[in-house]
């Protein structure tokens, strides 16, 4: 039969994905059949979220059927995030839900290790030690083990250092050392109690014109020893090229800006080869790979009978299918192969569960439930075929609570039942599991070893539905989850998150104090359950004070908020210090803050942390201006102006005006504003002429991306890719007596101490000679950037580009930052 392939998540997009459960089609079904014939798959290896080839990947899983897993050896933590505020652990929540919506478009599996991205590296030398380059070397090899793939494709070259990103090339290098050593018991042994050795076939490297330089280079460069996998399919059942499904797949990455296009016609992949056994057929990765049932022991029986599924399925009527599938059910759970047993146990499941129209979901009656709580649970469960089938019985996880009725479910009658479930105190609180524990800069901690590399939040609470058919019980998982109809949206999704009794939260996350006054604290405290009370205080140490010692709450339903304010004077002397909010409940202590991340593109996100915030006793002198602050990408430093004692107006760029901005001593644009805010564009004259008759502009920095205007300073100026990785790196003066580095505020060497992540990005690398630059530094073997601060009389007033990174050190509570900026925001004073 010819080949019918079909992706309704390609009909949806993301937002929807993120929401509503599958109800695979007839000609998906057929599609997931043709999976559930084909034992081979294939692992991407590479270092961020968005550094996937998802026109390969589409490729492999849907033109080839092969499984096929991205491992992404990060969750992007140190990128930049165009939706939102959010930066670091908060943004790679993010973009690891942007990598599942995207592997749900184009077929693939994610996996991570447990390395944390740190920021730009500029060689892997660096990036394995902030790493720790054993522990990524196990959690490959360990993902290689569990993942069995019969190949890997690396998306970076391993051999050319110092010309990508770090963590690119590091990424390459570890997966060619994992190759020689994932087959060897004596390497990292204590993962085979839960996993065996495994040596795949063969490895290369996905490479392409950009690797070559340009697309000239790479047509002139001898092929010899390359691959050329066509991909540019057209699948003819769904209308859609597979470069448009890889497009709908890239598209979900919106934190970084990758809405993608999708083209159509004919395109080519290529893969050097690298180690293992060569190819004869270049086009057929799986040469020399049985990858029929019969590559497990006692599997041609199966295949046979899938075989015949495959052949006979009835478009019309898939439930003709079911009990041919509940055969091959019952064999595979007699298969020794663990491996693919487990695998196309789970691929099986579910096309019996199409096939047969069997809808099982259970819904709680909140999305929230506390520790200790008992949350109702509606179990839903409805056959829409003429197929026989029982509802035997209900199994709960984490209390094992289990219901023996059985219950029929004849064609097209919805079968309810309600339970309750008991949340116990053994039950955790809903986090992504790598956040549970305090890492390192390069490293999360994950002690578990079989939860290494999962990619999703471990959800404890779950329902399995015991459904007979043909006399075989066949288990069916599902989460619980809590749903609600929208007015505008309609049936909404939600997951179950287990929350404390009560979480607070301090109402900015840095405090600047510049004299011995105190200021006011606030705290806003939110009940987990009904029926809360108990005492707040502050965590502070002794040279600071804090008044009253303590402050009673009762709340009394869920869901509501108090307030509690608390008066905190510092130390005489300069100092930082952490302020963590600690709640008496009946005995128990909480002290976690609540934060959840609701994006339509993403499944709703909760990520608890430690309720706390920096307090900074800080020698800072600031003046009274006003500045105007105009949005970019998005960023939190309006907060940190604010608690600088200015007086702050987010100004749209719509109502920028000659007569708006008479009330203003300077405007500030936020980061890559001049790349996404369209509006500047119209509005650069007005700015400059704000410069002009005797203000302050501070623009901060932009990408390489399109520019609204090319006229982003009133004097020419030439942004670059240089940039400052090394946070550490020595600061020079290149205009000691500048006011910028003199008023109100004496900058010194000690202000660059204890900056996070970087210095500075995007740096000029040419201006005019109207700018005078501020500051030189360089990250080891490099030669100087001088463009971090550049500073040009316009007028009567000061125009200043900067590339620092404001937007990561103020919310970071680095106080030498905040010394710089109220300079720079001083300056002409």
């Amino acid at each position: 039969m010819q080949k019918i392939f079909t992706f309704l998540t390609l009909l949806i997009g993301c937002t929807i994905l993120a929401q509503k459960p599958q109800k695979p089609n007839a000609v998906e079904l057929y599609h997931q059949i043709e999976k559930l014939n084909f034992l081979g798959s294939v692992l991407y290896v590479a270092a961020h979220p968005d550094d996937e080839n998802t026109r390969l990947i589409s490729y492999l899983s849907n033109e080839k059927n092969a499984r096929t897993g991205y491992l992404s050896l990060t969750r992007g933590d140190g990128g930049q995030n165009l939706i939102g505020p959010e930066l670091r652990e908060l943004l790679g929540v993010i973009r690891t839900q942007e990598l599942i919506e995207a592997r749900k478009i184009d077929g693939g599996e994610q996996l991570f290790s447990r390395a944390n991205d740190f920021g730009f590296s500029k060689n892997p030398d660096e990036t394995l030690q902030i790493w720790d380059k054993n522990q990524v070397l196990s959690d490959v090899i360990w993902a290689i083990r569990k993942f069995q793939p019969d190949v890997i494709i690396n998306r970076f070259d391993h051999r050319s250092p110092g010309t990508t990103h770090g963590h690119h090339t590091s990424s390459a290098m570890l997966s060619l050392e994992a190759f020689d050593k994932t087959n060897d018991a004596s390497v990292f042994p204590d993962q085979l109690k839960y996993a065996k050795t495994w040596q795949p076939k063969r490895i290369f490297f996905n490479t392409s014109w950009w690797f070559y330089g340009s697309k000239e280079k790479f047509d002139a460069a001898d092929k010899t020893n390359l691959s050329k996998l066509q991909t540019g399919v057209y699948y003819k059942q769904f209308g859609k090229s597979n470069q448009e499904i890889a497009a709908l797949s890239r598209s979900c990455h919106q934190s970084q800006g990758f809405g993608n296009t999708g083209t159509r016609g004919e395109e080519d992949e290529y893969l050097e080869f690298l180690k293992g056994e060569s190819l004869k057929d270049k086009t057929n990765l799986f040469e020399g790979i049985d990858t029929t049932w019969n590559r497990v022991k006692n599997g041609k029986e199966i295949g046979t009978i899938l075989e015949n599924v495959q052949k006979n399925f009835d478009f019309k009527n898939p439930s003709a299918s079911i009990s041919e599938l509940v055969k091959a059910f019952d064999l595979i759970q007699k298969l020794d192969d663990n491996h693919w047993k487990t695998i196309k146990s789970e691929e099986i499941k579910k096309i019996i569960a199409g096939c047969a129209g069997l809808y099982l979901e259970a819904v709680a009656d909140n999305q929230e439930v506390a520790s200790g709580s008992t949350v109702k649970v509606k179990l839903e469960a409805i056959n829409r075929s003429n197929q026989k089938m029982n509802w035997n019985a209900v199994n709960t996880v984490p209390n094992s609570f289990t219901t023996l009725s059985t219950t029929e479910l004849p064609n097209n009658k919805l079968v309810n039942k309600t339970i309750d479930l008991q949340i116990t105190d053994e039950v955790d609180y809903t986090n992504p599991y790598y956040l549970k524990e305090s890492g390192t800069d390069g490293m999360y901690v994950v002690n578990n070893q079989e939860n290494i590399g999962k990619p999703d939040v471990i959800r404890q609470i779950k329902v399995t539905f015991l459904i007979e058919i043909d006399g075989v019980t066949i288990p069916f998982d599902r989460n619980v989850v809590y749903k609600y109809n929208d007015d505008v949206k309609g049936e909404v999704y939600q997951p179950l998150d287990v929350v404390p009794a009560v979480t607070s939260s301090i109402q900015e996350k840095v405090y600047i104090f510049p004299n011995n006054k105190e200021k006011a604290v606030t705290v806003k405290i939110k009940a987990g359950k009904d029926a809360v009370s108990g005492t707040i205080q502050f965590e502070i140490p002794q040279n600071w004070t804090v008044s009253p010692t303590s402050i009673p709450f009762s709340i009394p339903k869920k869901g509501e908020e108090q307030l509690a304010v608390f008066n905190v004077t510092p130390s005489k002397e300069a100092s930082e210090i952490v302020l963590k909010s600690i709640i008496s409940v009946d005995g128990k202590t909480f002290d976690k803050e609540k934060i959840n991340i609701n994006y339509p593109h993403i499944f709703k996100q909760m990520v608890l942390k430690s309720a706390e915030a920096k307090a900074i006793k800080l020698n800072i002198k600031t003046k009274s201006e006003k500045i105007a602050y105009v949005m970019g990408a998005g960023d939190e430093i309006p907060k940190s102006l604010t608690q600088m004692g200015y007086e702050v107006t987010i100004l749209k760029p719509e109502d920028i005006s000659t007569e708006r901005l008479q009330n203003f001593d300077v405007v500030m644009t936020g980061i890559r504003a001049y790349n996404v805010v369209t509006t500047l564009g119209f509005k650069q004259n007005i700015l400059l002429d704000f410069v002009k008759n005797g203000k302050t502009m501070i623009v901060q920095y932009n990408t390489l991306d399109e520019f609204v205007t090319k006229d982003i300073a009133p004097f020419p100026i030439k942004i670059s890719r240089d940039r400052v990785t090394e946070e550490n790196a020595e600061v020079r003066f290149l205009a000691p007596n500048h006011p910028i580095l003199n008023y109100p505020n004496k900058i010194t060497q000690d202000d660059f101490k204890g900056w996070k992540q970087e210095q500075g990005l995007y740096y000029p690398s040419e201006w005019d000679k109207n700018f005078t630059p501020i500051i030189s530094s360089n990250d080891k073997g490099e030669k100087p950037k001088d463009g971090a601060i550049l500073v040009a009389k316009h007028g009567k007033g000061h125009y200043i580009y900067t590339g620092i990174s404001f937007f990561r050190e103020l919310p970071e509570g680095v106080a030498g930052a905040f010394r710089l900026l109220s300079n720079m925001i001083a300056i002409g004073k």
